[in-house]
């Protein structure tokens, strides 16, 4: 009988070991678009965690700009500038690696107190979330198909319904599901799986509207079985696996990853 459970765990040791290989990255060169800040900003720090060289970007000159606390982690990223309401500067984007492994396109905005029936506040927003994702997947996929490569976009709970309020958020998040589904089927074929990751609530300046308001973030725990709101690095560890050789025969899914407040 020991002698079965000791085989039994030896075999168990190793399955675990190569599950865990799956997730190692070194040597791997990923580009976290919207890295700069918030969800993003904890995939790339996920990302460095399994040995990744990350290059990240944002809106602003250099990442001691943004607000947040940089980590030992963002320490090790490389940043980058790309504004991306104006897409050509895609084309100027000097990379610290020549093959990309992987893409993850994390841009996104929001507009509050109804701006978002404007349609010049409408086209921005939509422009940004939605347009500027496909042309950062287009401008990378000759690159990512050489090397089997992965794209995670993140999405919304928006991706499956409508946010009351926020017309061109949930158009564009919505869009995004079926350009996962478009993309997966077209670039398969390429070897380039894409998927997507649809966040509940993540602390972060989008979301700051109620995590900054005491009485909102009490009403929203009520509607989240797991009774707490997510993390960028939570989302960082899907984005992680949705790319890594244990997802190899995944393509063209979005995942919720929102404490099962989706469930009811």
């Amino acid at each position: 009988m020991l002698v079965i459970l000791a085989a039994n765990h030896y075999q168990l040791m190793a399955v675990i070991q190569h599950n865990g290989n799956k997730m190692n990255f070194e040597n791997k060169n990923i580009i976290v678009i919207g890295g700069s800040s918030g969800i993003g900003r904890g995939i790339a720090s996920s990302y460095i965690d399994k040995g990744a060289n990350v290059c990240i970007t944002g809106t602003r000159d250099k990442i001691s700009d943004y607000d947040e606390e940089i980590s030992e982690n963002i320490k090790k990223c490389t940043y980058q500038k790309l504004d991306l309401s104006n897409h050509d500067n895609l084309e100027k984007l000097s990379l610290p690696f020549d093959d990309i492994n992987t893409l993850v396109c994390s841009q996104g905005i929001v507009a509050y107190d109804q701006k978002e029936f404007e349609m010049g506040t409408f086209k921005k927003v939509i422009d940004l979330n939605l347009n500027s994702v496909m042309a950062s997947c287009t401008f990378f996929q000759e690159n990512l198909s050489k090397n089997n490569g992965s794209i995670v976009i993140i999405g919304s709970g928006a991706s499956f319904h409508a946010v009351k309020g926020n017309p061109a958020y949930s158009a564009s998040k919505g869009g995004l599901l079926t350009l996962i589904k478009t993309l997966a089927e077209a670039w398969a074929r390429d070897g380039i799986r894409v998927n997507g990751i649809a966040p509940g609530y993540v602390a972060t300046k989008l979301t700051e509207v109620t995590f900054g308001n005491e009485k909102r973030y009490e009403n929203s725990l009520k509607g989240i079985p797991l009774r707490r709101w997510g993390s960028p690095e939570d989302m960082g560890e899907v984005c992680c696996f949705l790319s890594s050789d244990g997802a190899s025969y995944v393509t063209g899914q979005m995942l919720t990853v929102d404490g099962g407040m989706s469930l009811s």
